[in-house]
């Protein structure tokens, strides 16, 4: 049986923690990439493979329209920058499923080095999302 073409979208925000989007964009590829076939950002098209300026969208949207991809996961290890992960999905064109995640922050590291600020990141990125017209899931939990 042929998996699942999944594009990965790791959205980052320049002045939160870049090392927690190498992080979760490691974690993300061990455990997805069991279950699908992952379409995702190298570490030499971006800093870190995310995402977070109109250039960045520009690269990962055609990416995934180029692989047609069958469903988009959005990942927020950080707060993520909401326009430019809905300009990704909007140049790609693609009318796919889109699961938007976020990582929680650990309460015993909310220093400036290691902040995420997920959870708020996610309700920006859902808002836009929102007032593009691209219709998105949302995991059980918040974070």
């Amino acid at each position: 049986m042929e998996k699942l073409k999944i594009g990965l979208l790791i959205g980052n925000r320049s002045f939160f923690p870049d090392h927690l989007c190498k992080e979760a964009r490691e974690k993300l590829i061990k455990i997805l990439s069991k279950k699908f076939e992952l379409v995702c950002l190298s570490e030499k098209d971006t800093k870190f493979g995310s995402v977070e300026t109109y250039e960045d969208a520009k690269k990962c949207s055609d990416l995934f329209e180029k692989n047609k991809v069958d469903g988009i996961i959005v990942s927020l290890p950080n707060f993520g920058d909401e326009r430019s992960v809905a300009d990704t999905i909007k140049l790609s064109g693609l009318s796919v499923p889109i699961l938007i995640h976020a990582f929680p922050d650990d309460i015993n590291k909310m220093d400036v080095k290691n902040r995420r600020d997920s959870f708020c990141g996610k309700i920006s990125v859902c808002n836009v999302l929102y007032q593009y017209g691209i219709k998105f899931t949302l995991t059980e939990n918040h974070v």
